[in-house]
């Protein structure tokens, strides 16, 4: 069996990957999907001094701490910052890297850095500056159509981020290990999707492997099962 650690993006927690990870775990597979630090059930951890390094190690340590090797890492959105960094610090752990609608960061780059000035720009006129301008509020959710309840769901459980989070500049130490496979998944219905160029980019690549579902961003919440296929395909279970 395979072992599975799930890493959600910006805003959200382990909440958000509940339904994926209980399939995965259904079929025998061992999963892992932690809140980062100072988000969701450790919102209680939140500081001005959490940031992007913080959330590296927060999974660095839990490969490390639970003895994990052979991993097939997942992670969403702002995420792909953090498992870029936890492929630099700890590659002989890897199996595979999916990056589920997620930024595919060099070194020497944030989150703002690598999205557009509108996006970047609307993250920072989310900064709650009552609250000692360390946080970054969550956008508004469309609703999905199918899913009446997603838009209360989705903003009820969402939180603050550290916005030191996605300033800090990623930091690696070289390529990552060409060993360890690679994934990207495109969400075709997130609208406003700042990673259609990537997505078109990265199929012309050898050493990756693109799949596109017909989601919004939230992949994980509106196409589970289409992403449980996917993240077995990835580990190589038939």
């Amino acid at each position: 069996m395979s072992t599975f650690v799930l890493v959600h993006g910006a805003w959200r927690g382990q909440w958000c990957w509940s339904r994926v990870a209980s399939a995965l775990r259904v079929l025998g597979h061992e999963v892992y999907s932690p809140s980062l630090t100072g988000l969701a059930d450790r919102s209680h951890l939140a500081s001005p001094e959490v940031d992007l390094e913080t959330h590296i190690l927060d999974i660095v340590n839990l490969v490390k701490w639970e003895d994990l090797s052979d991993v097939v890492l997942c992670g969403h959105s702002y995420a792909g910052f953090v498992i870029t960094g936890v492929a630099d610090r700890i590659p002989e752990r890897l199996n595979t890297l999916v990056y589920l609608d997620a930024f595919v960061p060099e070194h020497g780059m944030s989150m703002l850095d690598a999205t557009s000035p509108v996006r970047r720009a609307a993250h920072l006129s989310r900064v709650d500056h009552e609250r000692g301008g360390w946080m970054v509020k969550p956008p508004a959710v469309q609703a999905r159509t199918h899913d009446p309840d997603y838009h209360r769901r989705v903003m009820s459980l969402s939180t603050p981020h550290p916005l030191r989070c996605i300033e800090q500049k990623l930091s690696l130490s070289g390529e990552i290990d060409g060993r360890i496979r690679r994934v990207f998944v495109e969400a075709t219905e997130f609208a406003s999707s700042p990673f259609r160029t990537l997505a078109s980019e990265l199929r012309q690549q050898d050493d990756w492997q693109v799949h596109a579902v017909a989601s919004d961003h939230d992949v994980m919440l509106d196409e589970p099962d289409e992403l449980v296929r996917i993240l077995l395909a990835a580990a190589n279970v038939r």
